[in-house]
């Protein structure tokens, strides 16, 4: 059709700066040849793809730019993988590894991981991109701005691949002075579903879990940062229903609780199933496996 990636690069900056100005400035070109970009791809694709106000309105895209910017964004975000995979051939076991974590995998399995794997691959310079969002960091292996990520199983949609690394059960934390934390048995979920629950903002997994009770649960807070979960329950804000990883076993402020009937939170390590992996990156991930296959099955803190 005699579309280039000029011309999707041009649409999609247009559309991100409001202005054919901007859009120039933010591309490196003048702005003559990002309005001949956009005119050359709106003469292709037969449909006008923005709508020129004039004034000091911005510029925006029709519904016929908005639908072409969506292939647009695929294209480009191969583009950035396919030169990830160049730079990690060409550096081969000396390069770089940019690795996606979230929270708990960096309080419990991040430590001993990087000590092994530094200590195998003592020329890789490790990278790392922290969220509370595991989709977030998918959308990143996706644009190849990471090579790695650990992500909760199963995975969103998209060009990914994984190993599950462990499960990790779901727990009820609750203060130590309470009465929960005196029973020889573990709650039940009708139990559970009477409490005043505190929950992670963002977790898939914990979605998942809702799903085995049989009406809604009452969360009174959430929050994403373990910590602040943990000194809730031991303030008396509510109790925690959370995969035990993310709660620290050694504060005698508060006591986990094994609940066997939930469903466990399924950790993995993806990639992008498109992309080349450097042996750098292999190796990142059967270090991975291997320490998690320690701490899998470690018995609840009671």
């Amino acid at each position: 059709m005699g579309v280039e990636l000029r011309h999707f690069l041009a649409l999609e900056a247009v559309a991100r700066e409001g202005s054919f100005g901007k859009a120039a400035t933010a591309l490196g070109y003048t702005q003559s040849a990002v309005s001949q970009q956009i005119a050359a791809l709106e003469r292709i694709v037969g449909h006008r793809l923005v709508d020129r106000p004039g004034g000091p309105k911005p510029v925006s895209l029709t519904d016929a730019g908005r639908l072409l910017l969506t292939h647009a964004d695929a294209i480009a975000a191969r583009v950035a993988a396919a030169q990830a995979d160049l730079t990690a051939l060409t550096e081969g076991q000396a390069g770089s590894l940019r690795v996606g974590v979230y929270q708990s995998v960096g309080q419990r399995i991040l430590p001993e991981l990087m000590r092994r794997y530094l200590d195998a691959w003592p020329q890789v310079k490790v990278t790392l991109t922290e969220s509370a969002d595991d989709e977030e960091l998918l959308s990143l292996i996706e644009r190849g701005q990471l090579d790695l990520t650990f992500a909760d199983l199963p995975l969103t949609d998209g060009p990914f691949e994984a190993i599950e690394l462990m499960r990790d059960p779901y727990v009820l934390v609750v203060a130590a002075d309470s009465a929960l934390a005196e029973r020889d048995t573990s709650p039940t979920l009708r139990e559970i579903a009477e409490l005043d629950l505190i929950g992670h903002k963002h977790c898939r997994t914990l979605k998942q879990v809702e799903t085995s009770f049989r009406r809604p649960l009452r969360f009174v807070f959430l929050s994403d940062h373990n910590q602040t979960l943990q000194a809730m329950v031991a303030s008396g804000v509510g109790n925690a229903l959370v995969p035990q990883l993310t709660m620290d076993p050694e504060d005698d402020t508060t006591r986990l609780l094994e609940l066997a009937k939930l469903p466990p939170r399924r950790i993995s390590i993806a990639w992008h199933r498109d992309r080349y992996r450097a042996p750098a990156a292999q190796a990142f991930a059967d270090t991975a496996q291997a320490v998690c296959g320690e701490l899998e099955g470690q018995p609840v803190a009671a």
